[in-house]
């Protein structure tokens, strides 16, 4: 009967592995969340992107980590949910259909606002799902069956009901306050759409007089235009130079206004001139000090940007027109001193692409201190959430404690309208700042409200604008689990588990969602936030959209596959939190460090292909639990299970990085480079058939526990394996994601040993490292002498002498110490003698006890005797002593002993030691492993002069390292400051490397 072979194709097919796994796994929702789940519930929302975008590397970086992390816990045995989902991004949605509608020679307001959002929805149901689409080829396991969008009906429920509650607890006002104005959309704008640029500017100074004469005040400024709306100049109270003078008042150039001169110990009496201009309408500093000193607030400009009546005669100009304008009237009112370039960050808005205007507009405000003062509460007093790393957390804190009231209306169409009703038969039919209104949760319940205050007649009309984006996304956390609900999802799932997000919204949306769900729920929304690093380009510069230096994450899946992108983001994670850098060749849109995962996935797979075609078409299961026979079987199973071990444990802890580089060297190194090439002649049809079995259960068990170690890294390529290696059927197979993460066995797990085998192997690589340096070819077999003063290291090299002469392709092994030869055999008799010697001390002793006890017997007869007796007893107890001393504390004494009581069947003649050999230094070039030298005759077998010229080489590069050690160690700063292992390090080093320089030396004199 001929066995069927289970085996995969010659080569690996991302794409369509990759495109295979991934509808599959949707189409049978995989990854769909029961809250009825045994397990302890691990939950993890996903940041949402922008409705409106397309994948970047920071969605791929970020997307990597989150699903690491949940296939993970998912494994670990975890009722595990990743909800999906995107954000409706207010003004990117409606700057594009703005832009779309100016194609068209139209306007928003041309159609109106429910055409328009008609045409929203549209563009969304055609547009909208790209960057989800995208998501879905990094093979994210999210419940896709649970996606959510911030404006859909559940959400918008959400965003509802939280408005009401917080205007009715007082939380929310409508107030005339200062923020941030963007002139090309027309809207305020959040500290989140604001982007400082670093600009080219200058910096104005001009004098302003004091009003009764006795002198003037020199202020400067990088917005001259602003100086129309002066009312006040403040200077630090304590500066000995102006402080007479506060009270008194100055006379505004050009405006001829008077204005008061302040104290206020915001003014740092140290920057220019040590006077600041104060325009309260149109600084968030200045706005501060104008609340704290009463002083008049005076906006003079218009919401697209041009300045509006209080500006005098500049009038209609735009804001950059009017500066022009203004300087150059100064100057000719000679009040202007001077110009200097200046270099100082400008917000821009993010959408408009315009530098923000600090303006007064009134506007919907969450009263923010009583959130973020509870919030604080359970960072003080419960550490929550615990921020990884660490040092983020002080960074959130300070956010928390500086926050101003957050400004949460928008002058948009595109998202939540504000649910206000405006009272509008009061104020003549318009809204203005002091319409009555009404908060309801629809029109009926608005104008039932109004008619009880102003009668039947009373019409409403509803607020035209909508909420921040960030106001519904702070709610992200439990609105999309069904809040306000109480859902089983709710019950089950929050507060989530972990928060995946980058440090730069730590802001804007970790703050909002820490404060909105403390606020109404009680709890905070999870447990965890991890803040992962940037991604940067080639020549380590963040990436962005005006830098042009972004790096397109579908190129490289398309190029190298989406496992391959994955691992090689998270293995070059160096910590938590850390930066990575991606190489890449704009010319050629490669990437050596994504190309070199591919390759580790190439590796992997023809690695299993070779365990599948040795295991006579039998699965793990079938061939069952190892039991290991030889060194390197017990090896093996010792260094995995030290990396099911400390893969647990970097996971655990959010070491991501170390964890995907711990398996990698595993895998490439000990189990394909070393293991497999150990058992390959095991594994022939006429091996051994014990040793063969035991061979094919530690390959295929070493696979599988290597596959579903790998699987959260890269999960499509270990699927397709797994599925071949445990020969799952067709129709309704067992899936890999779903299987145990691997435990570790302690048991099995040696270091001595480790430690052991790896001398085993750096000798074995010392030898084809030297091979190669002379150029020996591959199939030449050589003699190779190792030599060592440590008796350990012989012992051990002896006991893997064969896996030395297989790997290394040696036919004649010698191992000796640092004078004598020892052939490998001649050890092993050394030892047996060894133990054998301390078995007859044994029983001698055994024998002398015995006799003493015989003596004691006579002595105590002897005793009865007077005088006799206590004589004797000294006498016996005398000659007891002297036996000791004479036959059993001294080595050559024993022997004497054994010859004498146990005469050997053959003359008893010490065992000699084998002669010492001649050395082969002439003609022969040596490596060094340790402390073991490694000597290879080379007469005969390559040409002298070319192995001279390596050695030479390599004799040069020693030397250096041991000049430059040397150096360092003799630097008193050195070797005082750095830490104490880093100099033992280098003192070992050079120990090594002085030790290498000298024996390279040695070959170099012995080749002739």
């Amino acid at each position: 009967m001929t066995v069927t072979i289970p085996n995969l194709p010659s080569l690996y097919e991302a794409f369509s592995t990759e495109a295979k796994w991934q509808k599959f796994w949707e189409d049978n929702q995989v990854y769909k969340a029961d809250p009825n789940h045994k397990g302890e519930p691990y939950c993890v929302v996903i940041p949402p992107p922008n409705v409106t975008g397309s994948l970047h590397m920071g969605h791929a970086f970020e997307g990597a980590i989150i699903d690491t992390l949940v296939r993970y816990h998912r494994m670990k045995g975890r009722n595990t949910l990743w909800l999906p989902g995107t954000d409706h991004a207010s003004i990117a949605v409606q700057t594009i259909l703005e832009k779309q509608l100016k194609a068209e020679g139209k306007t928003r307001h041309d159609l109106g606002r429910e055409k328009f959002l008609e045409r929203a929805w549209q563009w969304k149901a055609e547009s909208g799902g790209t960057i989800i689409n995208q998501l879905k080829r990094l093979g994210v396991s999210v419940d896709w069956t649970r996606e959510r969008f911030t404006l859909d009906e559940g959400l918008s429920k959400a965003v509802l009901e939280a408005f009401i509650r917080l205007h009715e607890e007082g939380l929310i006002h409508r107030s005339n306050y200062l923020v941030n104005w963007c002139p090309a959309s027309g809207s305020a704008v959040s500290d989140l759409e604001v982007e400082p640029k670093e600009v080219n500017g200058n910096l104005w100074y001009f004098r302003y007089p004091l009003s009764d004469g006795s002198g003037f005040l020199e202020v400067a400024t990088t917005r001259p235009e602003t100086m129309l709306g002066d009312t006040g100049v403040a200077v630090n109270p304590n500066d000995d130079r102006y402080k007479h003078l506060i009270g008194k008042t100055l006379t505004l150039p050009i405006m001829n206004r008077e204005i008061p001169i302040i104290g206020d110990e915001l003014v740092d009496a140290t920057f220019g001139t040590g006077c600041v201009k104060v325009t309260p309408a149109h600084d968030p500093n200045d706005f501060e000090m104008g609340k704290r000193h009463n002083l008049p607030f005076i906006n003079i400009m218009n919401k697209d940007g041009t300045l509006n009546e209080n500006a005098g005669e500049f009038q209609g100009q735009d804001r950059f027109v009017a500066r022009k304008n203004v300087v150059a009237r100064l100057e000719a009112d000679g009040v202007l001193v001077k110009v200097e370039e200046y270099k100082h960050t400008v917000p821009y808005s993010d959408r408009g692409k315009v530098p923000v205007e600090p303006l007064l507009s009134t506007q919907w405000f969450v009263k923010i201190r009583p959130l973020a003062d509870k919030t604080l509460d359970f960072l003080d007093n419960q550490d929550s959430p615990e921020i990884v790393p660490q040092r983020w957390t002080k960074v959130y804190r300070d956010w928390l404690v500086n926050l101003r009231d957050w400004c949460i209306s928008r002058q948009l169409w595109w998202g939540h309208q504000i649910p206000a009703w405006y009272a509008v038969s009061e104020t003549e039919g318009e809204i203005t700042d002091s319409t009555p209104y009404f908060v309801a949760r629809n029109e009926a319940e608005a104008l039932e409200k109004a008619k009880a205050q102003f009668g039947e007649d009373v019409k409403l009309t509803q607020d035209p604008d909508v909420l921040d984006t960030w106001f519904s996304s702070g709610l992200w956390p439990f609105s999309t689990l069904g809040w306000p609900e109480e859902t089983q999802d709710l019950a089950t799932y929050y507060p989530t588990t972990t928060l995946v997000t980058g440090f730069d919204i730590i802001f804007f949306w970790v703050a909002r969602m820490t404060m909105m769900g403390t606020h109404f729920t009680g709890k905070m929304p999870f447990k965890t936030v991890y803040i992962h690093g940037l991604v940067r380009d080639e020549n380590n510069k963040k990436m962005s959209k005006s830098a042009n230096n972004g790096i397109d994450p579908l190129l490289l899946i398309s190029k190298y596959g989406t496992d391959a992108l994955r691992f090689t983001l998270i293995k070059e994670v160096a910590g938590a939190g850390q930066d990575i850098r991606l190489e890449y060749d704009r010319k050629k849109d490669e990437s050596i460090s994504v190309e070199a995962s591919r390759n580790f996935a190439n590796k992997l797979w023809n690695a299993a292909r070779f365990v599948m075609m040795n295991l006579d078409g039998q699965t793990p299961v079938q061939l069952g639990q190892p039991v290991p026979t030889e060194l390197s079987d017990k090896w093996i199973l010792s260094r995995f299970n030290q990396v099911v071990k400390q893969t647990n444990h970097d996971i655990d802890n959010y070491g991501l990085g170390e964890a995907a580089k711990g398996l990698y060297e595993f895998i490439w190194g000990d189990f394909c480079d070393w293991y497999i090439e150990l058992v390959k002649s095991r594994l022939q049809k006429d091996a051994n058939p014990e040793s063969r079995k035991v061979a094919q259960q530690i390959i295929a068990y070493i696979l599988e526990g290597i596959l579903k170690l790998l699987h959260p890294f890269m999960p499509h390529i270990t699927e397709e394996i797994w599925q071949t290696l445990t020969q799952q059927p067709t129709e309704n197979p067992q899936l890999l994601p779903l299987q145990s993460y691997p435990e570790p066995d302690y048991n099995l797990i040696d270091t001595a040993l480790e430690t052991q085998f790896d001398l085993l192997i750096g000798t074995i690589r010392t030898i084809r490292n030297l091979r190669a340096e002379s150029d020996i070819k591959p199939g030449v077999k050589i003699t190779a002498n190792l030599q060592s003063e440590s008796e350990s290291e012989r012992f051990i090299l002896t006991a893997g002498q064969a896996y030395i002469q297989d790997l290394a392709k040696v036919e004649t092994l010698t191992i000796a110490d640092a004078n004598t030869v020892i052939l490998p055999e001649e050890i092993t008799q050394v030892e047996d003698t060894k133990y054998w010697g301390g078995i007859k001390i044994i029983a001698l002793t055994v024998v002398a006890l015995i006799g003493l006890r015989v003596a004691i017997f006579v002595g105590n007869t002897a005793l009865d005797i007077p005088f006799f007796g206590t004589s004797f007893e000294i006498i016996g107890l005398g000659y007891v002593a002297w036996f000791v001393v004479r036959y059993l504390l001294n080595a050559e004494a024993r022997q004497e002993l054994l010859a004498k009581y146990f005469p050997p069947s053959e003359p008893a003649t010490e065992p000699e030691l084998p002669p010492t050999a001649p050395q082969e230094k002439e003609n022969s070039i040596a490596g060094v492993v340790g402390t073991v030298q490694v000597v290879i005759p080379l007469k005969g077998v390559v040409d002298i002069e070319v192995v001279r010229a390596k050695l030479e080489k390599s004799l040069q590069k020693a030397e250096a390292e041991a000049q430059s050690l040397t150096a360092r160690l003799s630097n008193s700063k050195f070797v005082d400051k750095a830490p104490p292992d880093v100099v033992k390090s280098a003192r070992v080093t050079l120990a090594e490397a002085e030790k290498q320089a000298e024996i390279l030396r040695d070959r170099l004199r012995s080749l002739v």
